[in-house]
């Protein structure tokens, strides 16, 4: 993070910055995001370049980069947007979305609904769940929500996962049996 201090962040031309009484606004064409700047950091704005700094050589160096990161993230989300994809394995697995509601058939006796909030999107094709938003923390959270209602299990590997999440298998208690008697 030391190091991405001392990059400034480039603003795009259909990106809108506003800094006022320690809040940083970003608009652009997804929507708008703001957040609360700590009294340590100080955020200079040139021609298309944001700059960050501690106020005091106390400040420290971590915070620096956090921002950057927070600031940045914020950019590419009101520009393009974040998502996330989760994969359903499972016989019966399935998803229906209105688009700011998700039901999971994920085969418990009753359905499991998912409300979205501030902007987080659903769609829902096939065996995939994307969620879509300009808040890359949300759309993070929320993806880890539809996680925890059927995690992989570790011997057939059912489930709901990450797109490209590897899952590592176990063997199964008949597998063991045989690999032990074969060893003596």
């Amino acid at each position: 993070m030391a190091k991405l201090k001392k990059k400034p962040i480039i603003l795009d031309n259909d990106v809108k910055i506003n800094l006022d009484k320690g809040w940083l606004s970003v608009s652009g064409v997804k929507g708008s995001l703001t957040l609360k700047i700590p009294q340590d950091v100080e955020v200079e704005m040139k021609d298309n370049l944001i700059t960050l700094t501690g106020k005091n050589k106390n400040t420290d160096i971590a915070i620096l980069g956090l921002y950057y990161s927070l600031i940045r993230n914020m950019l590419v989300g009101v520009k393009t947007g974040w998502q996330k994809t989760l994969e359903m394995v499972g016989v019966g697995f399935r998803a229906q979305t209105d688009g700011k509601k998700l039901t999971l058939n994920v085969g418990f006796s009753h359905p499991v609904e998912i409300n979205s909030i501030n902007d987080i999107s659903f769609k829902v094709e096939e065996n995939k769940i994307i969620v879509e938003g300009m808040d890359k923390y949300l759309v993070g959270e929320i993806a880890a929500t539809i996680r925890r209602v059927k995690p992989p299990e570790p011997y057939k590997g059912k489930g709901i996962k990450y797109l490209g999440e590897k899952i590592r298998k176990k063997a199964g208690k008949a597998a063991k049996a045989v690999g032990g008697a074969l060893g003596k």
